[in-house]
């Protein structure tokens, strides 16, 4: 399959720069599965296509200050380290800007010595691993060191650094937002709870990997990124029991998705408690085992999220949404508007 496909022309003046002032005042485009019809609405009106006794599954990751701004020991050049993943015993995967500073042995100095790190090896990727050094909580001192990394097509500074969390957000891991949750506000989670629909989480920690371009020709050559999941008994049961009888489980979020996805498929269409890592890569052809609806915002031209939506509702009908979201100038990516398939 051609990733040609999945093109579109993106004004760039419909990438939203800054999160709006309330939550919930975004629009809301809906987009019917099974005919391609779409209707134009706002976000308040997410309530109305809900029914008691619906599954909406969150994933609770929480963004980390993951960059940070150091120099060189050495000669005191200025090094971006963005933290992507946990490998365990102070060791981080970690993306580098420039690269061709950091190279194995390089030591980077943070905040006056209060944190320090030691490039150890190089991916495959270009990436680096690297070891902190410190005293005292790793956590605390990035809180007061690192900065929230903003994808790349934010340019725009953010006042505060919670409107790039989800009101739910609590197990810390994240590069990335998973935006589709910056939607909601609490108070309209309980509106949605108190309809009868169940509110059940999962988590994934997001990298980089979901948002990278796809460099291959075709969409079967993409290798995906693996991420942290994990699904909780509570999650596991709610899903189950919906499953069973006939309910709908949606989800909020392509990492929502992929965290169910992933578990479901292996286990014959049913969840159980479990963590692990996952590089699924959903695209036209997949068969959904746990999905039946999706809240997602819209996404970068050829990405694998358009992809992944487009397996969800057929690739005719999304990029034809997509058509009609640029023309009706619909504000795209993280703090952009909000569709929902269902």
């Amino acid at each position: 399959m051609d990733v040609q496909q999945f093109d579109f022309d993106l004004p760039e003046h419909l990438i939203a720069q800054h999160p709006l002032e309330d939550r919930t005042s975004s629009r809301l485009l809906v987009l019917e599965k099974q005919t391609g019809n779409v209707a134009h609405q706002q976000f308040t009106n997410l309530i109305d296509h809900l029914q008691a006794g619906d599954v909406l599954v969150m994933n609770d990751s929480r963004v980390l200050p993951a960059r940070l701004i150091g120099e060189k020991a050495e000669t005191g050049a200025k090094i971006e380290i963005l933290l992507l993943k946990s490998l365990g015993d102070d060791r981080w995967e970690t993306l580098v800007k420039p690269g061709k500073r950091m190279k194995q042995g390089t030591e980077v100095v943070f905040g006056n010595g209060l944190l320090r790190c030691v490039c150890e090896d190089v991916t495959e990727t270009g990436g680096r691993i690297v070891r902190f050094l410190y005293e005292g909580i790793f956590y605390e001192i990035l809180d007061q060191l690192g900065s929230m990394p903003l994808p790349p097509y934010i340019h725009a500074q953010l006042e505060d650094s919670e409107r790039y969390q989800t009101v739910y957000a609590k197990e810390r891991g994240s590069a990335a937002a998973p935006t589709a949750g910056l939607h909601f506000t609490k108070p309209y989670l309980e509106q949605i709870a108190a309809k009868g629909v169940q509110l059940a989480y999962v988590t994934l920690h997001v990298g980089l990997g979901t948002f990278r371009p796809v460099s291959a020709d075709s969409v079967e050559e993409h290798v995906m990124h693996a991420e942290y999941y994990e699904i909780p008994e509570e999650t596991v049961e709610l899903v189950n029991q919906a499953k069973a009888e006939g309910r709908r489980v949606i989800a909020v979020g392509t990492t929502s998705c992929r965290t169910l996805e992933t578990v479901g498929r292996a286990n014959g269409g049913k969840l159980v408690a479990t963590s692990g890592w996952t590089d699924i890569f959903i695209y036209p052809g997949y068969t959904f085992s746990i999905l039946d609806g999706l809240l997602t915002n819209f996404h970068l031209p050829k990405s694998t999220l358009v992809m992944l939506v487009s397996a969800l509702a057929g690739k005719e009908n999304v990029m034809r949404a997509y058509k009609t979201a640029v023309k009706e100038e619909y504000r795209f990516f993280s703090f952009g508007d909000a569709m929902l398939i269902l």
